[in-house]
């Protein structure tokens, strides 16, 4: 009973992760749009997005991306292009050839091109990123390339963990399909369309989605300030049922944080986080001042406080922020379902594409003695925007069913989340105020704070 507990524990932590998660998913939408413009067909099995790509598949899809399917297949049945490898089928010959005398990929070896190799995550990067326009040992190294796309805003690794498969490969390429060319001119889909390689009246559904999510994420990025002042609200009701008994139990999270890192030698922070839990409420403040950190917790009249030294403040902050996006975000374009806009306002469902990942968690924790099933609704969010075009507030709502069986008992467990945010003001608009009480606070050093926890005030 234990090990169950701690399984169904972990559970809802992998719960309640899911608002800021993606893992291993079923892009089986994604490729359909895909196949609608004639990027990405299938055989006589369908799609087959559950195995590898190999190499061979991975060099269509690029000749596809630069737009010259047409061109390369009359240049090979014209004899003015070539390849020199024994290990590639008549089919694929033409795009092999063209790739090869464009100077864009090599074989493996002077003779093979090791058609049926798999093509990894970041071979086919790299071939999206030439695609887009860059050019490798310019623009970026061969070994760097993960993490040079993930700059240019298509590829979180988060999406992709695993081994990569023709589902991921769809992915990725429809997330590049929606990313800026390396001039900045458009995003790459809109220029395929602009040179004819695809039918604009095909791609209309496509377009309009790119281009929707492309100006939500434009919003978005406007708040992209040093300085920030924004509420957080967190709601899940939890149902367990056991044995045909069923008790609920809601949690809410509130948070006001106010940050100002415009001057990355004296960052400014005043927050406060409250967690309500069985009728009991913990409080967590933090506040930020003059390269000092300053905590105070507690629950009814019960507070503790203390103060701590950060002269690397700054340094900690930028080691723990993701990578700076250098072009417009895409990155997680392939997880929605649809969006749409009216009057400012984006709705976004996510819905099938995050199957997979609660089947991936649950299959880590599932042994012999423990059986996991897990169901996720559509997760609808709202973006709201002002006449400006900026970011103003957002709203996530989604629900979760577990049932999990261990020695004969059967337990179901449902989530019902509701996320808000709202942005109250970035710039010189924000306004950070520190109470009195901070100067009353001992210091403490790290290794006093976790070894004797803090004094009562």
């Amino acid at each position: 009973m234990k090990r169950f507990m701690a399984t169904l524990f972990t559970a809802a932590l992998l719960a309640a992760a899911l608002c800021a998660s993606a893992s291993a998913s079923d892009f089986d939408a994604v490729a359909e749009d895909l196949s609608s413009i004639g990027m990405f067909r299938g055989t006589a099995s369908g799609f087959e997005l559950d195995r590898a790509p190999t190499r061979s598949e991975a060099a269509i899809m690029l000749v596809r991306l630069y737009g010259a399917e047409e061109e390369a297949n009359a240049d090979y049945a014209a004899g003015k292009i070539s390849h020199p490898f024994t290990d590639v089928s008549q089919f694929t010959s033409p795009y092999v050839a063209w790739l090869y005398t464009n100077g864009i990929t090599n074989g493996y070896t002077a003779t093979t091109y090791a058609s049926q190799r798999p093509c990894s995550t970041q071979n086919y990067v790299v071939f999206l990123l030439r695609a887009l326009g860059y050019q490798d040992g310019q623009d970026f190294q061969y070994a760097d390339a993960l993490t040079f796309a993930r700059e240019k805003g298509f590829y979180d690794p988060s999406m992709f963990p695993g081994a990569f498969l023709r589902d991921d490969l769809a992915a990725l390429t429809y997330q590049a399909l929606a990313a800026d060319t390396a001039d900045g001119s458009t995003y790459l889909l809109d220029s395929l369309i602009r040179s004819g390689a695809i039918d604009a009246a095909a791609a209309a559904p496509m377009t309009e989605k790119i281009e929707l999510y492309r100006a939500m994420n434009a919003a978005a990025s406007k708040r992209n300030s040093p300085a920030i002042d924004m509420d957080t609200t967190t709601k899940m009701d939890m149902t367990m049922t056991v044995a045909g008994e069923s008790q609920t139990m809601f949690t809410g999270v509130t948070s006001s944080i106010q940050m100002d890192t415009t001057n990355p030698e004296k960052i400014r922070l005043a927050s406060v986080m409250r967690y309500d839990l069985l009728g009991e409420t913990l409080e967590i403040s933090e506040w930020i001042k003059d390269g000092y950190v300053y905590v105070r917790m507690g629950s009814g009249g019960e507070k503790t406080g203390y103060k701590y030294a950060a002269p690397d403040q700054t340094e900690a902050l930028e080691s723990a922020r993701a990578v700076d996006v250098s072009a417009m975000d895409v990155s997680g374009l392939a997880m929605i379902d649809s969006i749409t806009e009216n009057n400012g306002v984006y709705t976004v469902v996510i819905g099938k594409a995050m199957a997979g990942y609660m089947d991936n968690a649950l299959s880590a924790l599932a042994d012999e003695e423990i059986t996991a099933d897990a169901e996720i609704s559509d997760i609808v969010m709202t973006v709201t925007t002002d006449r400006a075009g900026n970011l103003k507030a957002m709203t996530m709502v989604f629900g979760i069913t577990l049932q999990m069986e261990s020695e004969g008992m059967v337990i179901e467990v449902a989530y019902d989340y509701d996320v808000a945010v709202s942005i109250k003001a970035t710039g010189s608009k924000v306004k950070i105020t520190y109470p009195s009480v901070l100067s009353t606070f001992p210091e403490l050093s790290l290794e006093e704070i976790g070894s004797t926890g803090s004094p009562e005030l």
